[in-house]
């Protein structure tokens, strides 16, 4: 099976220069270096993935607001692939065996461009609007079909995400008091609002196997908290990157106060597969239910919960999508005393690998499922649907929020008929992060995280 995401982030990769400046130098005292006038960029995590929304501006002179506009400046970028990835003309060669999973370069002109800009204005050097500064923020049009702005491209020849070099090129175009004639190519490193709320590491073995992953501390109030535990999609593996399992897809959202309320705060780590989570140990190598990577990640997962004792052992909580939908099944059914509660999103554990044994051990955890029928990379009939109906036969808590499909629900991205835009089927991990996912339970509706919250083992 092939996957693919076309997601995104911003690393810089131009060089920093400086140079001298000033009158008389004496044999004691030097002028004063001064930096060259550069940017940050800004890579936030959107429903389809990270995408450089902003850049700011360091023009090393104060101006003041009103003399900046969205017309001020042009934005140039030139999306520099990682060594060995092919290009996005070569990668449309085997387009048909690849799983388009969103926007991702199809020509190799979505490599570089100019950017459309939506606004610009004079900001102190976090972003924020001031009336005089040194600093200006251009912020630069996103959607889920934007090309320039991914963070991400989809490395067809190692099947994984793959993070680009974005090198930006500001230019002005009108003069700003005393300022005209800038041209802004010092890149000083990128800004990523949540993601920089977590931290990164590596978890090792006695037999030197490790795991990369991404870990969220919440602010700790003397009462323990919940951990939740989130498995990546197949775009998301690899051993480069311990950003790409939230970053991939917006797994950010975990550590946002919309769904950290529910819980009043909770732990969130996300490991990163080495390969995919769904291969395999078996004769058939892949999606066999006989998970390679189960040993060294329930080690990880039991050590992280030892080693912070702030975390409540009788609140721990998995959920993925897909490829991680996969392993939280295969977790759930291996170790049906050690997690609170289950969350499969758009899993891959096919029902028929399932067999009564296993359904026993699966009901033992309250599980909630999620999927979209239009999903066609993992069809729900051959997945969730069966695997669900057969828990609610034999009196297992169970519920599944099963959607029509995926479609944008923020009232930003549309088609061209003007109608919401939609994302793959498969995509249904966006209503998880969306907190879209409820269920009529008793006489009420009740949302996933509201129900997760208040399972314990």
């Amino acid at each position: 099976m092939n996957w693919k995401k076309a997601l995104k982030r911003g690393i810089c990769g131009a060089a920093t220069i400086a140079f001298l400046v000033g009158g008389g130098m004496t044999a004691d005292a030097a002028a004063p270096a001064q930096q060259l006038p550069s940017y940050k960029t800004v890579t936030e995590v959107f429903d389809w993935g990270p995408s450089v929304s902003k850049v700011i501006v360091n023009l090393g002179s104060t101006v003041n607001a009103k003399d900046v506009d969205k017309d001020t400046f042009k934005v140039y970028v030139k999306r520099v692939l990682p060594d060995g990835a092919l290009t996005p003309a070569e990668a449309m060669k085997i387009k048909d065996r690849i799983v388009t999973l969103g926007s991702e370069a199809k020509d190799d002109s979505d490599l570089q461009g100019y950017r459309e800009i939506t606004s610009a204005y004079v900001s102190d050097e976090n972003g924020n609007p001031v009336k005089s500064g040194a600093f200006v923020t251009i912020e630069m049009k996103v959607a889920p079909n934007d090309n320039l702005g991914a963070a991400l491209n989809w490395n067809a020849k190692i099947s994984y995400n793959a993070f680009v070099t974005p090198e930006y090129t500001i230019t002005q175009n009108k003069k700003i008091g005393r300022l005209k004639n800038l041209v802004v190519d010092n890149c000083k490193g990128d800004i990523r609002p949540i993601v920089d709320n977590f931290k990164f590491g590596h978890y090792a073995t006695a037999d030197r196997r490790t795991l990369g992953y991404a870990e969220f501390v919440p602010e700790y109030r003397g009462l323990k908290l919940p951990l939740i535990v989130w498995l990546h999609g197949g775009g998301e593996g690899g051993n480069t990157s311990p950003s790409l399992p939230i970053m991939g897809n917006k797994a950010t959202a975990f550590a946002q106060d919309t769904i950290q309320n529910y819980f009043g705060g909770a732990f969130v780590l996300a490991p990163q597969c080495p390969t995919m989570w769904m291969e395999g140990e078996g004769p058939n190598g892949f999606a066999d239910g006989k998970p390679l990577y189960e040993d060294i990640l329930i080690a990880l997962i039991k050590d992280y919960v030892k080693a912070h004792p702030e975390i409540d052992a009788s609140r721990v909580y998995v959920g993925g999508d897909s490829n991680g939908g996969y392993m939280t099944l295969c977790l759930v059914r291996d170790y049906p005393d050690f997690f609170a509660a289950g969350f499969p999103v758009c899993e891959g554990l096919a029902d028929k690998l399932i067999s009564n044994a296993d359904l026993q051990n699966l009901a033992k955890t309250p599980l909630w499922f999620v999927a979209a029928k239009t999903d066609t990379t993992l069809p729900p009939k051959d997945y969730s649907v069966p695997t669900v109906n057969r828990l609610k036969k034999i009196g297992a808590d169970v519920h599944f929020s099963y959607f029509d499909d995926v479609h944008d629900t923020s009232g930003k991205y549309f088609k061209d008929d003007g109608s919401a835009w939609e994302y793959p089927g498969h995509w249904s991990w966006i209503l998880v992060y969306n907190d879209e996912c409820q269920e009529r339970i008793g006489n009420r509706n009740v949302k996933l995280f509201a129900w997760l919250a208040n399972q314990h083992r």
